[in-house]
């Protein structure tokens, strides 16, 4: 590490549970942040500014106007930009160091399992099901920890799936029924919702990468925003899930 990121990052060093040990590990980091919407564009800013060395971003969109009310990373001039262009060029303006990859395309099929694989913890910013239930699919099998986050009016949702071989995963709480979930194009969202909860996306992250504190697998965190009220749940893994139970 050199003098400019001793002091980058000396805010972070300073906390023992950090150290410079710690902030290596951030600087060694690989994260795969798939979509760069509501969620991503909070997640993927403090992961950057953090020091993680390489980010690896989908997403096969290109920004909107109606985007701009909640998708920070991308300004008025990025209107037509593709998303993940945009995304990276703000990011390399916060942190020149670390490897921001941005790859404009849905992540499917075996390049979704070859990402992941390669991931050391995956972000699921997406707002789509059948998006969901494949990015879990992968993290069960490469045993890659999912960080999921979840945004609609003024309500969201945060938990860690994957995280180990006794810890529940995105089909124990969902069923795979084929019905898509709501989205903010449909039904809105209070912008600093999706930065509360792709903030918190980044915290996780960052917590599994250092291996401190207590995270959030095996617990479902919801917000309600408009009553400014979190509720915790506890979720257990489903014997009978079709994705990540074994055969007796």
């Amino acid at each position: 590490m050199n003098d400019n990121q001793l002091l980058r990052y000396s805010r972070q060093i300073m906390l023992p549970q950090i150290d410079i040990e710690g902030q290596e590990k951030l600087l060694n980091a690989q994260i795969l942040i798939i979509g760069s919407g509501g969620l991503g564009a909070p997640a993927s800013l403090y992961l950057a500014a953090a020091g993680i060395g390489t980010l690896t971003l989908y997403d096969d969109d290109a920004v909107d106007l109606s985007n701009l009310q909640r998708q920070i990373t991308h300004y008025t001039s990025d209107i037509g930009t593709d998303k993940v262009i945009s995304t990276q060029q703000t990011l390399n303006k916060i942190n020149p160091d670390t490897q921001v990859i941005a790859v404009k395309q849905r992540l499917l099929g075996k390049q979704l399992e070859k990402e992941v694989r390669c991931a050391d913890v995956v972000l699921d910013c997406s707002d789509n099901f059948s998006t969901r239930f494949a990015i879990n699919r992968a993290c069960v099998k490469h045993k890659t920890p999912l960080v999921s986050g979840a945004a609609i009016r003024f309500e969201g949702q945060i938990s860690i799936f994957a995280a180990d071989e006794n810890a529940p995963c995105y089909n124990c709480l969902y069923a795979e029924n084929g019905e898509d979930m709501q989205n903010c194009a449909t039904n809105g969202v209070l912008s600093p919702i999706t930065g509360i909860i792709g903030s918190m996306q980044a915290l996780e992250a960052m917590k599994l990468i250092l291996e401190i504190g207590e995270n959030l697998a095996g617990r479902l965190l919801l917000l309600d925003g408009l009553n400014m009220e979190w509720q915790s749940m506890k979720l257990k893994k489903n014997k009978t899930c079709p994705t990540c139970s074994k055969p007796d």
